[in-house]
C-alpha cells in the first residue's frame, strides 16, 4: 500500500497536471493528487487530455467523481492503465455541477451505495483504492453520519479515507462559501481515528502550515494541504525534510526555475501557452523582496500571446535572495 504522510489535496481547477509538476519539484515525497475526474468522461472522453501526465509527478493518485459501480470500476482500470499509483474516490465536493450528477458530498447520504462503488473498484485494479470525504451534509449529525460512511467503505477494501473535517451544506451555501463558513471539527476526525487504529485516517481542510500539519499527525496519520500549498507553494519544499527525514539544507530555487522553463518550453512545442504553466508558480516567494514583481510579470508578460520560458527567468532574477535563506522561502 502507498502510505503518504502528507498529501497536496484535489482542487477543481488548480491541481492539473502543470500545477502537479511544479509542486513535484518542490517535495520528492509528497502524494499528488488530480483533479476530481468524472468517470463518464473518461470512458466516453478524450483519456490523453484528461488523464495524461508525467512521469515525475510521481507518486500521483487520480480522483474519480461518479456513483455508478460499473462505470468507477472502468474508470479506474483505465486510469490505473495510464499508470496512476492510486484511485481515489471523491466524497467530498458540494458543487452544483457535481450534485446534479448525485455524486460528490451528496453521497454522504448514502453510504451503502459509496461501499459498492469502493468494492467494485477494489475488484477492478491492483492499486490502493482511497476516499475523500466531509464530516457530514446538511443536516446530518457528523458523529454517525462519518461513521457510517467511514464503516462502509473501510468494510469494502477501502485503503485510506481521507476526511475534509468540515460539514458541506449542499442547499444555500456556494462551493467557495463550502471552503471556509461550515466550522471546522478537527476533533470529529481524531475520535473517527482513535476507533481505528489499523485504519490509515488523514485529515483536511484549513491547514496553513507545515508545523500545523505536524500537529494533527499526533492524531491522525496524513494530513493533506490544499489552498496553503497552491496560495503560499514556497512551503512544499520544506516538506521532505519535516515529513520524510530527508537532510535539511537550502532548498535550491534556481535549479526549480530552470526545471519550470525547460517544461513550459515542452509544453509551448507541443501548442500549449506559457501562462498554462505559470498560473500555478505565481505565490513561489510570497515573503521575499521581489516578490511582488515577480507576481507582476508572471501576471502580465507570461500570458501574453507568444511568451517564452525567458519570462519566467526574468521574473525569478526579479526576486531578492540576499541574507534570506532559500528555504525559508
Amino acid at each position: 500500500m502507498l502510505i503518504n504522510r502528507l498529501a497536496i489535496a484535489p482542487m477543481m481547477d488548480w491541481t492539473d497536471r502543470h500545477c502537479r509538476f511544479f509542486h513535484r519539484q518542490l517535495t520528492h515525497r509528497a502524494l499528488l493528487y488530480t483533479e476530481m475526474v468524472v468517470a463518464d468522461a473518461i470512458i466516453q472522453g478524450a483519456r490523453e487530455r484528461l488523464l495524461g501526465f508525467d512521469e515525475a509527478e510521481h507518486p500521483v493518485a487520480l480522483q474519480l467523481g461518479g456513483s455508478d459501480p460499473q462505470k468507477l470500476a472502468e474508470a479506474a482500470r483505465i486510469g490505473e492503465a495510464f499508470g496512476y499509483d492510486e484511485i481515489n474516490l471523491n466524497v467530498g465536493c458540494p458543487s452544483d455541477r457535481v450534485q446534479s450528477g448525485t455524486f460528490g458530498a451528496c453521497l454522504m447520504k448514502t453510504p451503502v451505495l459509496v461501499a459498492d462503488c469502493v468494492a467494485a473498484m477494489k475488484a477492478a485494479v491492483k492499486i490502493p483504492v482511497t476516499v475523500k470525504c466531509r464530516i457530514g451534509v446538511d443536516e446530518q449529525d457528523p458523529e454517525p453520519a462519518l461513521d457510517a460512511l467511514a464503516d462502509g467503505v473501510l468494510a469494502a477494501g477501502a485503503d485510506a479515507l481521507w476526511v475534509h473535517a468540515r460539514k458541506a451544506w449542499l442547499e444555500g451555501l456556494s462551493p467557495k462559501e463550502n471552503r471556509d463558513i461550515p466550522p471546522l471539527d478537527y476533533e470529529r476526525v481524531y475520535r473517527l481515528k482513535a476507533g481505528k487504529s489499523n485504519e490509515f485516517i488523514g485529515i483536511n481542510g484549513g491547514i496553513q502550515s507545515l508545523e500545523a500539519a505536524r500537529l494533527h499527525l499526533d492524531h491522525v496519520d496524513g494530513v493533506m494541504l490544499g489552498r496553503a500549498a497552491y496560495h503560499t507553494p514556497g512551503i512544499l519544499a520544506g516538506v521532505d525534510t519535516a515529513f520524510y527525514g530527508e537532510k535539511p539544507g537550502a532548498f535550491d530555487f534556481a535549479a526549480l526555475i530552470d526545471a519550470m522553463a525547460a517544461y513550459a518550453a515542452r509544453h509551448i512545442e507541443k501548442g500549449g501557452r506559457l501562462g498554462h504553466v505559470t498560473r500555478h508558480m505565481v505565490g513561489l516567494f510570497h515573503g521575499l523582496p521581489g516578490a511582488r514583481r515577480y507576481r507582476q510579470i508572471l501576471s502580465t508578460d507570461a500570458t501574453r500571446p507568444g511568451a517564452g520560458p525567458n519570462v519566467l527567468k526574468t521574473a525569478f532574477a526579479a526576486v531578492d535572495f540576499s541574507g534570506v535563506a532559500a528555504e525559508a522561502a
